[in-house]
């Protein structure tokens, strides 16, 4: 017998058939114990799955301390759970920090570089450097903090540039205090845009031109600042940080800077961030010995403004040897040939306790630790 076919909105297709040809077909049916069972188990492995499945942490690119939720967002299934609140302190330290980031420097028809030398006594290089300045004087200013012995100038562009000194001991949270006292007295001159920090054994590898339109034409600061994972560098966290500083917040990185206006009066405005290093990243503690040169200013700008940060350094530093102190190049070390290799390298390396991480962009270089043949390799060489 013919049978027709009709459809039903939101039903699969039925087969009907005439009333004189139905029949009750017999079904076997399927024990409860079974169903039972079989829901049991569904609604079992479900739980789990939402109950046990495992949190994911996302971290992949740095963040400020202005993200809402905080720096790392960690999820719990489909739950954004806030990875970390703010105390007061560190809310009213997140405001200033935003409002200087957010006012643009000081209008000037003479923008200039702050030049901050960093030293014990007398300028070796200082004739080197004059070489450097010599016509460009509306476009620099140079300060000094001589932490032992007060300096000799050979460069009148040296003359009456000391700023008030006081001792600095290595690895100690007075060689930040110095680096800080440069930046006071450098920020008192509106007309200065950019601060660079630098050692008794800096030199210049680069014209005075290149150097000074490289810093007014870029927008970030050169702060070096990586991740160590090993001994030297996450080891020397200290959990007396918290909950300012977290582990995952630290960095190393070397002490010289380039930095921009905005960056270094945030430096100046910081007490809640300095104070924590000051207290807890220092030698001996904890059994640990902690630099704060080499983590105050790399692990705060990552912090507050990790993409207004290039994260190496303006200047070349060679730690190459594996010791506490960079390679210092002397005289039967110093030829054309170095210093032409130097001013070609397009990446600077950071050596951690665990291996090599590239980074770019240099143009001055550290660690001479004699005049002989500099001056006159480094003057023919600009001329070029």
């Amino acid at each position: 017998m013919k049978t027709s076919r009709s459809w039903w909105m939101g039903t699969r297709d039925y087969l009907i058939t005439p009333a004189t040809s139905r029949q009750r077909a017999h079904v076997k049916r399927t024990p409860r114990w079974i169903l039972l069972f079989v829901s049991l188990a569904a609604i079992f492995l479900v739980s789990a799955y939402y109950l046990y499945q495992p949190r994911t942490t996302v971290s992949a690119a740095p963040c400020s301390v202005f993200d809402q939720g905080g720096c790392t967002t960690t999820y719990d299934g489909d739950r954004v759970v806030p990875a970390k609140v703010f105390t007061d302190e560190e809310t009213s330290a997140h405001v200033v920090i935003r409002e200087i980031l957010n006012t643009p420097p000081p209008l000037s028809r003479s923008p200039k570089v702050a030049f901050m030398f960093l030293t014990p006594s007398s300028l070796p290089f200082e004739m080197l450097w004059e070489r450097f300045f010599q016509g460009h004087e509306d476009k620099f200013t140079v300060y000094i903090h001589s932490s032992r012995d007060k300096p000799i100038h050979s460069s009148r562009y040296f003359v009456g540039r000391e700023i008030r000194s006081e001792k600095v001991e290595w690895g100690r949270i007075s060689m930040v205090d110095a680096e800080r006292r440069l930046l006071a007295h450098a920020l008192l001159d509106p007309d200065n845009h950019q601060f660079v920090l630098l050692s008794e054994s800096c030199v210049p590898l680069r014209t005075f031109n290149y150097v000074y339109h490289h810093l007014m034409f870029t927008n970030v600061s050169y702060i070096d600042s990586y991740v160590d994972p090993g001994p030297h560098g996450s080891g020397r966290y200290s959990n007396r940080m918290m909950p300012e500083v977290r582990y995952s917040d630290f960095r190393k990185g070397a002490q010289w800077f380039s930095m921009k206006r905005q960056h270094a009066i945030i430096v100046m405005a910081d007490s809640l961030y300095y104070k924590k290093f000051k207290l807890y990243c220092r030698p001996n503690m904890d059994g640990k010995n902690c630099y704060s040169d080499e983590h105050y200013l790399q692990t705060f700008f990552t912090m507050i403004d990790p993409e207004g940060i290039a994260k190496w350094s303006v200047t070349h530093v060679d730690w190459s040897e594996g010791k506490w102190h960079p390679r210092s190049y002397r005289a039967s070390d110093i030829t054309y040939e170095l210093l032409k290799n130097l001013t070609t390298i397009d990446e600077a390396i950071h050596v951690t306790s665990e291996g090599k991480v590239h980074t770019l962009s240099i143009f001055l270089s550290l660690s001479f630790l004699s005049m002989v043949l500099v001056i006159d390799i480094l003057t023919t060489m600009n001329r070029k």
